[in-house]
């Protein structure tokens, strides 16, 4: 780690003979040696020799690492030697050494970052589509709008295993791609979208989960065209679902599929929480119930509600997780309103799991069609 440069002629030329009598050769003439590690193991490391307030030399490298240093006669008095070091999920560190002082053996102690995204979740329906960043603080955050999407910057925020494979899995109708990136001491997420980012508006949001202790970040990309015919198409693909599809067969669907999927995930994608989607459930709660013998829906634990009633509506709508027929209604809705396969499936899994990966819910939805089908074919 030695200039390329030497250091300008000093004093120390003549005052070393004397001091290596004193304290030995090597104490002035001989390199340095320099072990640096760091806690975690294998941080990165920016390593800087600076001469008279100039960069001289930068090295990088990744710990546990050795460096030779120049001998106290082959450095100036004003040379100095810092180390930068950082990891992911955790602060940088910085120390620095005056090269005529003694450097010994170097273990740079990291702290962690004071936040982490812990979850994400997306929604995508009707055109519209919603990335939500659960964080166990509040967060301090950017918006930036690139050519090809936009990019989140949660500032000092580090990312969990979970949280970055819903990132890798993210993707929609909307979205392209996603993937994150840690930018020193801030999480960046970068939404790659299909077609022009011009075409949509990002809003972005924030709430606090208090059952789970989470905080909660919301970016919101909608159309910059009117949402008055998304609404117009979605209620109308509603008035076309017939009884067919949430009675006969299509119960077993939806049994099979609600045992797949974990209770208190299911029963808060559903659960009015200020989301988007929020409209949607309503209008089809109100035509399960248009559906229903009566009029009354059943559910699970044995009760039943009016969804024409206003009261007996919030009623369902807090439990609509045990709502029968229900999963498999929002099925036929999402079919008639969504054009591809693809598409379909990654709406309903917005509208039943958004915290859930695509790959875990969609194996969920062709074990219950693989009861529904094997239902069809007994008769």
């Amino acid at each position: 780690m030695s200039p390329e440069t030497p250091a300008p002629w000093g004093l120390r030329y003549v005052s070393a003979p004397l001091i290596s009598v004193l304290r030995g050769r090597d104490y002035m003439y001989a390199p340095r040696e320099v072990t640096i590690e760091t806690t975690p193991a294998g941080g990165y490391l920016d390593l800087f020799y600076v001469r008279s307030s100039f960069q001289k030399r930068f090295e990088q490298a990744e710990a546990p690492l050795k460096v030779i240093l120049p001998s106290r006669v082959e450095s100036g008095s004003r040379d100095s030697f810092t180390i930068r070091a950082f990891a992911e999920g955790y602060r940088q560190k910085s120390v620095t050494f005056r090269l005529s002082d003694e450097i010994r053996d170097v273990n740079l102690d990291l702290a962690p970052l004071p936040n982490r995204l812990d979850f994400l979740s997306h929604r995508y329906f009707a055109g519209r589509t919603t990335v939500s960043f659960m964080t166990s603080e509040a967060l301090t955050f950017r918006l930036q709008e690139a050519s090809d999407g936009f990019g989140v910057i949660l500032t000092e925020t580090a990312i969990s295993e979970d949280a970055q494979q819903g990132v890798s899995e993210l993707s929609s109708p909307l979205i392209a791609e996603a993937y994150s990136q840690q930018l020193g001491e801030d999480l960046m997420v970068k939404l790659v979208l299909r077609g022009r980012s011009s075409a949509l508006e990002a809003r972005s949001s924030q709430s606090f989960d208090a059952p789970r202790d989470l905080h909660i970040f919301r970016v919101d990309l909608v159309s910059a065209n009117s949402s008055a015919k998304r609404v117009q198409r979605s209620l109308e693909a509603l008035s076309l679902l017939a009884k067919s599809d949430v009675t006969g067969c299509a119960l077993e669907f939806d049994e099979t599929l609600r045992e797949s999927l974990e209770a208190g995930s299911l029963a808060r994608a559903l659960r009015p929480g200020g989301h988007f989607t929020d409209r949607y459930i309503r209008a089809a709660m109100r035509r399960l119930g248009e559906l229903s013998p009566n009029g009354s829906v059943d559910f699970v634990d044995g009760s039943q509600l009016r969804p024409s009633s206003a009261i007996e509506l919030e009623m369902a709508l807090g439990n609509a997780s045990g709502a029968r027929g229900f999963l498999a209604l929002l099925r036929s809705f999402v079919a008639r309103l969504e054009s591809t396969e693809e598409d379909q499936r990654e709406a309903l899994r917005s509208l039943l799991g958004p915290e859930l990966g695509s790959a875990e819910f969609a194996e969920s939805v062709s074990r219950a069609i693989s009861t529904e089908n094997a239902c069809r074919e007994t008769g």
